[in-house]
């Protein structure tokens, strides 16, 4: 029996799945604090710790629309929508995290402080199977690209 590839299997199709309600559940729950929830908190906060809020809301947005991107991306490979090679292009790999300062964070609010970690947790994770689909990747032959172009135009 042939081992299908890892990135080909029920187990990836789950995964990636799994990871984008993670990804979305938590954009929502960002938004809602961010903009909504938090005001109060914000509002508590001297002048430097709020624009540390702000500068943290964007950071923790950013992750997760790169983290949001990079998943669908690997929808559009499981649904044959995209090439798997074509998901290896730099514009469709994972962006890099923005930095958030240990220091800064430990003064915000608790709410605040576990929307940065899971942003950075749920951004890590994802970062590891970014590297993990270059790693061992094969080069495609012309004659297979041919014959996958031939198959998409009959």
């Amino acid at each position: 029996m042939p081992v299908r590839p890892l990135a080909d299997s029920p187990v990836h199709r789950r995964l990636i799945d799994a990871l984008y309600v993670e990804a979305m559940v938590l954009a929502d729950d960002a938004r809602g604090y961010f903009d909504e929830g938090g005001r109060v908190e914000r509002e508590a906060l001297a002048p430097m710790a709020r624009v540390t809020f702000s500068c943290e809301s964007l950071k923790v947005t950013t992750r997760l629309m790169h983290v949001i991107a990079w998943l669908l991306t690997q929808r559009a490979v499981l649904a044959g929508e995209l090439r798997p090679r074509d998901a290896l292009d730099p514009s469709r790999r994972l962006g890099e995290q923005p930095v958030s300062e240990a220091t800064s964070v430990r003064e915000l609010p608790e709410q605040a402080r576990m929307m940065v970690a899971a942003s950075i947790d749920l951004h890590r994770r994802v970062a590891r199977l970014d590297a993990a689909q270059v790693v061992g990747t094969p080069e495609e032959s012309p004659a297979r690209q041919m014959m996958q172009r031939l198959a998409m135009a009959f």
